[in-house]
C-alpha cells in the first residue's frame, strides 16, 4: 500500500470492519475518524529490559489497544508512531545501540503491517552514532516503509545544527526526508529546581536551542529539501523570535541568513502536541503559516481529545483548524 492510497482511503477503510474479529475490530471501526496525528508515543515490550531502566511512566504497558481508545474518542483516523526520548535507543555500545534501534524498527513496522489502516511511523536512529544512523535511516525507509526518521533536540553538548551530524542530514535531504524532531533536557540542565520537573520548562528550551543551532549554522540553509518537525509549537521560540532576529544583524550571519530568520523557521513545520492553546498557538500562526502548523497530541502523556477541545478554542478559521487537522499532515507525507 502507498502513502496515497493509505491517507486517501483511510477513514473509508476505517469503516470497513465487517471481515475483522476482536481487536482488530474495534481497532479499525471508527468510521467518523479523519485527524493524522504525527506526535503519539509507542514503547515495545522489550525496550525497558533493553536499556535496563524499567518504564513506570504513561507508557508502561502500552498497547496498540490503548492507542486505538484514545484516538477513537477524538476522531484521530491515523497515528504516527514515535519512541519518546528518554530513555533513547543509544546505550553507549555502538553495536549494541545499532542493533535496539533495527530491533524497535522492526517492532514498529510490525504494528503497521498488523493496523494498516491506523498506524505508521517516525524510525528510530541510534545518534550520536552517526555512521550507524545514516544505514538505520536507509533500512527503514527503504525496507520497512517508514514515514521519517526521529531524532532528539540534543546529543550530548551537541545540538542538531553541529557538524558532527552532517552525514545524516546529507542523506536525508537528498532522500527530501521528514525529521520529526523531538525535545528532551539536555544534560547540561537536569533537575536545576526541586520540585520542578525538566519537561516543563526545559523541553521547550532544548527545542528553542536546536533551532537556533539549526538556523545560525547554516545546516537548516544547507539542507533545504529536508522537512523537520518540531514538537511543541516550536517550543519558547515564538516568544524568543525577536531576539534569533536580533542575532541576525550581527554581520557574521549575513551570508548564513540573508533573508532573515523568519525564512528559514517559515519552512519548517510545527505540531501542537501540548501547545494547544490561544497563547501558543496564536504566536506560532503569527510567525509561520497555517499550512506548516500539524495535529499532534503526545499521548498518553495528553489524551487526543485535549488537543481537539484546545485547538478548537484557539479562534482558527474552520478551513485551518481542517488543514491543521489532517490535510498538512497528507500534504507533507505526498499523500
Amino acid at each position: 500500500m502507498n502513502r496515497a492510497t493509505f491517507f486517501s482511503g483511510a477513514a473509508a477503510a476505517l469503516a470497513i470492519d465487517g471481515a475483522l474479529t476482536g481487536a482488530g475490530a474495534r481497532a479499525q471501526s471508527a468510521s467518523a475518524a479523519f485527524r493524522v496525528d504525527v506526535h503519539h508515543h509507542l514503547v515495545p515490550p522489550f525496550f525497558a529490559d533493553a536499556v535496563r531502566r524499567p518504564n513506570t511512566g504513561p507508557l508502561a504497558g502500552w498497547t496498540p489497544e490503548r492507542s486505538f481508545a484514545d484516538m477513537d474518542q477524538a476522531g484521530v483516523a491515523v497515528a504516527i508512531l514515535s519512541m519518546p526520548r528518554t530513555p533513547s535507543v543509544y546505550t553507549g555500545d555502538v553495536a549494541a545501540s545499532r542493533a535496539l534501534a533495527r530491533r524497535v524498527n522492526e517492532y514498529t513496522a510490525a504494528m503497521r503491517r498488523s493496523y494498516p489502516a491506523r498506524f505508521r511511523f517516525w524510525a528510530e536512529v541510534p545518534l550520536p552514532d552517526v555512521e550507524g544512523s545514516v544505514a538505520e535511516a536507509a533500512y527503514a525507509l527503504d525496507h520497512l516503509g517508514a514515514d521519517g526518521i526521529a531524532v532528539a533536540t540534543s546529543y550530548g553538548n551537541k545540538w542538531l545544527g553541529d557538524v558532527a551530524f552532517a552525514p545524516l542530514w546529507e542523506e536525508l535531504n537528498r532522500r527530501k526526508a521528514v525529521v520529526f524532531t523531538h525535545p528532551l533536557s539536555n544534560q547540561c540542565c537536569e533537575n536545576l529546581q526541586a520540585g520542578i520537573g525538566d519537561a516543563l520548562i526545559e523541553y521547550g528550551t532544548d527545542t528553542t536551542r536546536t533551532l537556533a543551532s539549526l538556523v545560525f549554522s547554516g545546516t537548516a540553509q544547507r539542507h533545504p529539501d529536508m522537512r523537520l518537525i518540531f514538537a511543541h509549537a516550536g517550543g519558547t521560540m515564538p516568544f524568543l523570535i525577536d531576539r534569533f532576529r536580533f542575532q541576525a544583524r550581527d554581520p557574521q550571519y549575513a551570508a548564513v541568513v540573508p533573508h532573515g530568520v523568519d525564512d528559514v523557521l517559515q519552512r519548517f513545520y510545527y505540531d501542537t502536541a501540548q501547545a494547544a492553546t490561544p497563547e501558543a498557538i496564536g504566536a506560532l500562526m503569527k510567525l509561520v503559516p497555517a499550512s506548516h502548523v500539524l495535529f499532534g497530541t503526545d499521548f498518553p502523556y495528553r489524551h487526543s481529545s485535549e488537543n481537539v477541545t484546545g485547538l478548537a478554542g484557539c479562534g482558527l478559521h474552520a478551513a485551518d483548524l481542517q488543514a491543521i487537522a489532517r490535510q498538512n499532515a497528507l500534504t507533507l507525507l505526498g499523500a
